[in-house]
């Protein structure tokens, strides 16, 4: 009688709780019991055949309990159903079973397929959200940029009224003292200058384009009157 341990790989086909069809090899490894070397040799004609019927008969009433992700996350306690019934069943004819194990869980080729893609296409659907979350934090923080840049912005151009302002102020305050001309009369004076010199700048960075300005000596005037009128307007806003 060989009293060594061997190993018999059952390969069963079940059908899982959510009508999957898988297929499950068990590794069962067993020795005769030295005190029932009788037992072991006459009573069985053939043990392995016996175990086989056993664990085919063990795993077909507990895989259709479990869907199949459960399958995959239990398969130790389907082992262990396993070599609990075969222990007690193989006791009698004078086997010891050492061990079982469930080494391996093969679903229809065609359900791994659509697994995978669940699986995928959920990791996509995370990435998804991720890169529109992305996309929103850099949307929100342009936009932020945006106003504050429009803001200091909007402050420079303030100061830089308030410095012309100021600046005509100082100008006319001091030609009143040392000439008998009106604050008036200086003020225009001063914004013709003005105007004079942005013409003369405009004609000397304007290079590939012409400008027609209304100047002849009678329209000074109106050109006096419709900058006092901007300046004006500009510094009520």
């Amino acid at each position: 009688m060989n009293m060594q341990v061997q190993q018999l790989n059952v390969k069963v086909e079940s059908k899982s709780k959510d009508n999957v069809f898988v297929t499950l090899v068990i590794a069962v490894q067993f020795s005769p019991i030295p005190e029932k070397v009788y037992e072991s040799f006459y009573r069985l004609s053939n043990p392995r055949n016996q175990i086989n019927s056993f664990v085919f008969d063990v795993v077909r009433s507990s895989v259709p309990k479990m869907e199949l992700d459960e399958l995959f996350l239990n398969k130790q306690n389907i082992a262990s159903d396993v070599e609990q019934q075969l222990t007690h069943l193989m006791f009698d004819y004078g086997f010891k079973i050492r061990d079982c194990l469930v080494i391996d869980i093969d679903p229809d080729r065609s359900v791994k397929i659509a697994m995978n893609e669940i699986n995928a296409n959920r990791r996509l659907r995370i990435a998804q959200s991720e890169k529109a979350e992305a996309e929103k934090i850099m949307s929100v923080k342009k936009a932020e940029a945006d106003a504050e840049s429009k803001f200091l912005s909007g402050r420079g151009i303030a100061r830089q009224r308030q410095a012309i302002v100021e600046g005509l102020q100082s100008s006319v305050a001091d030609f009143t003292e040392v000439s008998q001309m009106s604050p008036k009369d200086i003020l225009e004076l001063l914004l013709i200058t003005q105007h004079f010199d942005m013409i003369e700048h405009v004609g000397k960075h304007v290079k590939d384009s012409t400008i027609f300005i209304n100047h002849n000596p009678g329209s000074i005037g109106v050109v006096s009157e419709q900058i006092k009128t901007l300046l004006t307007t500009s510094m009520r806003r």
